[in-house]
């Protein structure tokens, strides 16, 4: 079963995936940052599934609490004085909860650029750029792809290597470190020529040039427009609520944030349907797709 977001024009995805950045990076208010956070892993897990849990639990969840422990080191602003640290400064509530929330930023950008690299493929970006900025496009198509490509072509040379004997836990401390520096020079060749022969593959096919044509699968559809159009509406009110005050919030010198009451409420129910967007969408295609399996 494919995700139903990621089944939309690329131009969709990447207009979606900007403005949910653009407010886990600028949002500080808890209840945005809560939201960003715990929509991101859930499209991870639907996306990825236990592989993408698992992520999350192992490495993106713990740093909130990381942060929120070293922030207080660092950072002795703030009124509400806890206790004194062993160096005379003092610890504060205040640097406790903005390391919390800097933790749940930081956390919240890696989920969602997770998410997005799992949504936007290469030729989904090549599609949108290829034409605008062809070199750039195709080198960060190449980067974005290296790193995958890089660990499945390792476990296929570590693998041989262990067929014969020379993997990195075969023999001691000082044939160890030459199998591994054996199979560091292979990724290297091979991560070189592969550089070589995607450029030359492209150069034989007149990418860049001008007028040249393309195929492609992506066609604008009704409901593209549609998706596209509830995005930017959700997008453009969170901003208006954002420059307007709706969403302001301090940590210094005291915790406290601004009441607007029923408006401030609308703000946080677009940030949270247009944050879940993809998570309905995919449950939607999953609902439709065992409808389909039981009709048949």
């Amino acid at each position: 079963m494919r995700d139903g977001f990621a089944g939309y024009h690329p131009a969709v995805n990447m207009v979606y995936f900007a403005a949910v950045l653009v407010f886990a990076m600028f949002l500080m208010h808890p209840v945005c940052l809560l939201i960003s956070l715990v929509s991101s892993v859930s499209y991870a897990f639907c996306l990825r599934g236990e592989q993408g849990a698992r992520f999350k639990i192992c490495y993106l969840l713990p740093l909130p609490v990381l942060v929120m422990l070293l922030n207080p080191l660092f950072n002795h602003r703030g009124l509400t004085v806890l206790c004194a640290l062993p160096s005379g400064n003092p610890l504060t509530l205040e640097s406790v909860l903005y390391g919390a929330a800097a933790g749940c930023l930081m956390a919240a950008v890696l989920s969602w650029f997770y998410c997005y690299t799992a949504v936007m493929t290469s030729d989904k970006f090549v599609y949108l750029f290829g034409r605008v900025i062809p070199s750039m496009s195709l080198v960060l198509s190449m980067t974005l792809r290296f790193v995958p490509r890089f660990r499945a072509q390792f476990q296929a040379v570590r693998q041989a290597q262990r067929c014969i004997g020379r993997d990195l836990s075969n023999g001691r401390l000082l044939q160890r470190m030459r199998h591994g520096a054996r199979i560091l020079s292979v990724m290297v060749s091979w991560s070189m020529e592969h550089a070589v022969e995607t450029a030359d593959s492209m150069k034989s096919r007149g990418y860049g040039l001008p007028g040249r044509t393309a195929f492609s699968i992506y066609r604008f559809q009704r409901r593209d427009g549609c998706l596209l159009a509830l995005i930017l509406l959700l997008t453009a009110y969170i901003a208006a609520g954002g420059l307007l005050g709706g969403l302001s919030f301090d940590y210094f010198p005291v915790v406290g944030g601004q009441v607007h009451g029923v408006y401030t409420v609308t703000v946080y129910i677009a940030d949270l349907i247009l944050c879940l967007l993809p998570v309905i969408l995919h449950i939607k295609e999953a609902q439709t797709w065992k409808s389909s399996r039981l009709r048949a």
